[in-house]
């Protein structure tokens, strides 16, 4: 465990100086124009593939009905519950923590809401108006007492804003932003070369993160017996997404197999599957695109910090399943206008799912609150979401990652018309002035340096342009006096 540990802690503290200094290097290399361009492909493509995954996965719930015939009490669930939480201050915290008012503090926490429980004198007031005997969790959600906290965890998606913002200012400002738009992209590309080295690890790290998980499983009873069907229908949703609709939007577009740009990324899928999170692998993600698949890194550091911010595909299908499971365990018949709100409040939740481990349970609570179902119920897959979480993070990087090949092939011609960017160099230390010999067209004293004169050591050309320059300016004074004599 402590090798596989210290791995995922090199690859956590690569992941706020590179996705900031990313983002905002490749954003401000680009004109607005170019960077709507390619933000416009990429969240197109976010989208379509998340509502791809969503129906997807309430097609497979609602025929192979894996909740069918279950009993709520025959499945074991953890014994701690869900936190309380309501679908509107979910909402409204996703969108609190896209401006943060603190930078630093965004870096190690964001904001959440808390409902704190009834008091015993609300309790009696409310069992009063209701003159019968009651339970503190019937008082319902909105009459309970709010208070904010600052949960312990990075807020990506603030600092991904920030980032953009950032970038789109520096990109405006044209050579006064360029000195600091420079120090972004030294800073990004001196963390892409400590990415490469911490990716000489990743073998060893994933292999020791496995199996530690997997020696801490108390066993697969639960797998193949009370949640079997479940987790075989997300497993099989998750194959055909990642493997079939994804791969054939990849063909489609790019007329290329995908095999071959997959197989490159095989590195930052191990690490998707090892440490659970898709913030995590984004540096192993980038370096696998631009080294292995030859991808434009004005695309890459552009496209994969908001992918796996935003980009759930894996998280979308799963929160799909899991509403349609638990509804069918409970007995609860879902209209139309059910699915349809799942299918919505399930691409929703994707989007504001934090990329850490299991974050998806808490955006679970939204899904379920949707439709009716309490949020208590989100404990009878927690036996098997550890397991699913891995296999959802492999999609969640697989679509990312060929969402980068797209929108690079989409963007090809129209970065083609751009100038590279810019590489950082070591400059030599300058050679011996004596055999220094000019390499820029100069002007001296209003006389532009030929290309003979560029031949010369240094100081002939001086010598030889301020004598010639000296006779001419003679003349010229001399025949400007003899006219004014003249004319005298």
């Amino acid at each position: 465990m402590f090798p596989g540990d210290l791995f995922l802690r090199m690859l956590k503290a690569l992941i706020i100086p590179l996705i900031v200094s990313s983002l905002i290097s490749a954003i401000g290399s680009l004109d607005l124009k170019m960077s709507g361009k390619i933000g416009a492909r990429a969240v197109a493509y976010y989208m379509s593939t998340t509502c791809c995954a969503v129906v997807l996965g309430i097609i497979l719930a609602t025929s192979i009905r894996p909740g069918k015939g279950g009993n709520v009490d025959e499945i074991s669930r953890p014994t701690q519950g869900a936190r309380p939480t309501t679908t509107p201050d979910l909402l409204m915290d996703l969108v609190r923590n896209l401006f943060p008012p603190n930078l630093i503090q965004a870096c190690i926490a964001q904001y959440k809401t808390v409902l704190v429980p009834p008091t015993d004198e609300q309790f009696l007031a409310a069992m009063n108006a209701t003159e019968g005997p009651i339970n503190k969790t019937a008082i319902p959600l909105s009459e309970w007492r709010m208070k904010y906290e600052i949960e312990p965890s990075t807020n990506i998606l603030g600092l991904v804003v920030f980032a953009l913002v950032l970038g789109i200012t520096l990109g405006k400002m044209g050579p006064k932003g360029k000195p600091l738009l420079d120090l972004f992209s030294c800073l990004s590309e001196a963390f892409m070369i400590i990415t490469s080295w911490v990716i000489h690890l990743s073998p060893i790290g994933v292999l020791f993160l496995v199996t530690a998980q997997m020696l801490e499983m108390e066993s697969f009873e639960v797998i193949v017996g009370q949640l079997g069907m479940y987790f075989l229908t997300v497993m099989l949703g998750l194959f055909t997404h990642g493997f079939i609709v994804l791969t054939s939007m990849y063909f489609l577009i790019t007329k290329r197999m995908p095999f071959q740009f997959i197989g490159n990324m095989a590195e930052a899928l191990a690490t998707a599957f090892a440490t659970s999170s898709s913030t995590a692998t984004v540096p192993v993600a980038l370096a696998c695109l631009e080294d292995k698949n030859g991808i434009d890194p004005r695309v890459t550091r552009f496209v994969m910090p908001i992918g796996a911010t935003i980009n759930m595909d894996g998280t979308a299908l799963y929160e799909a399943v899991a509403a349609l499971f638990i509804a069918q365990v409970r007995g609860v018949s879902l209209t139309l206008g059910n699915i349809i709100a799942i299918s919505i409040t399930s691409t929703a939740a994707s989007i504001g799912a934090a990329g850490i481990p299991q974050a998806g349970l808490v955006t679970m609570v939204m899904v379920l609150d949707t439709v009716g179902l309490p949020a208590e119920d989100v404990t009878l897959i927690l036996a098997v979401d550890w397991f699913l979480d891995r296999f959802r993070t492999f999609t969640n990087v697989l679509g990312d990652s060929l969402g980068a090949g797209i929108v690079n092939h989409l963007s090809k011609k129209d970065l083609s018309e751009m100038p590279p960017p810019q590489q950082f160099v070591t400059i030599p230390p300058m050679a011996n002035p004596d055999d220094f010999t000019i390499e820029m067209e100069k002007e001296l004293n209003g006389m532009a340096v030929t290309t003979a004169e560029r031949s010369q050591p240094a100081e002939d050309v001086w010598q030889s342009t301020s004598i010639e320059q000296m006779e001419q300016r003679d003349g010229d004074e001399k025949q400007r006096l003899n006219g004014k004599e003249t004319l005298c």
